[in-house]
């Protein structure tokens, strides 16, 4: 079997460049892979690249390891081109937040306004993406394109109906908040648990959940009424916006199946808007904290990797640990590579309606089997008619109109992006909003780009 080459684009970023590479240094079937870590910002390409050559040194993994500032160079002689890159640096989002609560918005609403994927980042993401993806046709044509970064729900949606003959899949570790669900529960969720999860990015849903070959729904609902989920929220008061916590148990208690991930988390929007317009502290929410706390891991793990490079005598084996992430990135390459053909968790089209009553061209997150043949989606369970519903209304119509806003240029789009966030009040606001965004130094190629039709 030849040797497997991986190109990283943006390396440099601290929790998944770090997953990535331990993954793979632990993966005996991919011992022997080249890898290609590129980034633009030196300071943390070094950073990453000194982290992995001494945490493969220390396993005795034979990982031929590069890197490069230069796209190209990296993508040169790719079998996969992993992007986790962010063109839109966490300041510049933070600024388009301050922004937005000036005018009137909140965290909530849709994700295109409060949320990672405001469409202020999701314009120079698309943008980003769509020439990373143009890169690989003509460089790498036979390579998969392996998307990480977000808009992964915009993104493989755009991307495959643009680029049919792009070899690309959307990727998201969302569906292991089954395993804490599970943990809560007193399962094994290795041993004795199955389940299925679907829908689309940031918003899956738990169709199937077997314990011991049993319905476990039965199981979850007697430990919500029998003190069991008491004493839960006891041990976890002090959290902010759980994945498990009143919203989430309202929600399923509500439709029917349990969210999972980020699918009601400040992660995924935090959906739905309504918990928000009231009480928040009775649903143990606060989105405003809980990204704090996101922003400020992400920057302790940067540093983390500085402190651990400008250590000689550090063990990058002690301070990463050398058990596998959990994150399906390195599992899919293995399959794919032909090593073993096992389920990963994907998002790509749904053009074999994988998720009944979703539109085909559209991406959905399911479990495919995977294997050198490719990826080839299982059918999923149906879902509740309202997950259905709720699915077009608060993702779908959204994702479709800013697709249309990014290919066309035209203004309205985007004011009709805006103004199907539930914090839009009028028409007004939404223009006003969307031109004080607009006039941030940092979207003066936005600004210049978008314009109304005559």
């Amino acid at each position: 079997m030849k040797q497997v080459k991986i190109a990283i684009i943006g390396a440099g970023s601290g929790i998944f460049s770090i997953n990535l590479i331990k993954d793979l240094c632990v993966n005996e079937n991919l011992k022997d892979a080249r890898l290609t870590l590129m980034d633009v910002d030196e300071r943390r390409l070094d950073g990453i690249y000194s982290m992995c050559v001494r945490y493969a040194a220390e396993i005795n993994h034979r990982l031929d390891v590069s890197k490069t500032t230069d796209r190209i160079e990296a993508i040169t002689g790719a079998d996969f081109v992993v992007n986790v890159a962010l063109d839109y640096g966490h300041a510049r989002l933070r600024e388009g937040w301050r922004v937005a609560m000036e005018h009137g918005y909140r965290f909530g609403g849709s994700l295109h306004v409060m949320h990672d994927e405001a469409f202020w980042v999701n314009f120079h993401q698309l943008r980003l993406m769509e020439s990373i993806a143009q890169d690989v046709l003509r460089v790498c044509p036979k390579a998969w394109l392996v998307m990480v970064a977000n808009p992964v729900l915009a993104g493989i949606t755009y991307l495959t109906r643009r680029y049919p003959e792009l070899k690309v899949v959307g990727m998201c570790h969302g569906f292991n908040g089954t395993r804490a669900l599970s943990e809560a529960l007193g399962f094994d969720h290795d041993r004795d648990v199955r389940f299925e999860t679907s829908g689309v990015n940031h918003f899956v849903w738990l169709t199937s959940f077997q314990y011991r070959d049993q319905d476990a729904y039965p199981i979850l609902d007697r430990w919500l009424e029998d003190g069991g989920y008491e004493k839960y929220l006891e041990a976890h008061r002090d959290d902010v916006s759980p994945a498990i916590g009143p919203k989430s148990v309202d929600l399923y208690r509500r439709y029917g199946v349990f969210p999972i991930g980020d699918t009601s988390t400040p992660g995924g929007g935090a959906w739905g808007w309504w918990y928000h317009a009231e009480d928040e502290k009775q649903y143990q929410e606060d989105p405003f904290t809980w990204y704090e706390g996101y922003f400020k891991r992400g920057e302790k793990q940067v540093q983390q990797i500085r402190d651990a490079v400008d250590n000689p005598d550090a063990k990058m084996t002690e301070v990463f640990s050398t058990l596998a992430s959990g994150e399906p990135m390195i599992p899919l390459i293995e399959s794919l590579a032909g090593y073993v053909a096992q389920p990963v968790v994907v998002n790509v089209p749904n053009t074999y309606e994988y998720v009944p009553g979703l539109p085909k061209d559209f991406a959905v997150e399911i479990t495919a089997m995977v294997s050198e043949r490719g990826i080839q989606g299982i059918h999923m369970l149906p879902q509740p008619k309202a997950i259905t519903a709720l699915t077009y209304r608060d993702r779908i119509a959204p994702v479709e109109t800013e697709l249309l806003a990014f290919q066309t240029g035209d203004i309205h789009m985007l004011e009709s992006l805006v103004m199907m966030d539930p914090w839009t009040h009028s028409l007004k606001q939404a223009r006003e909003l969307i031109d004080a965004i607009l006039d941030l130094p940092c979207n003066a190629d936005m600004k210049a780009y978008f314009k109304a039709e005559d």
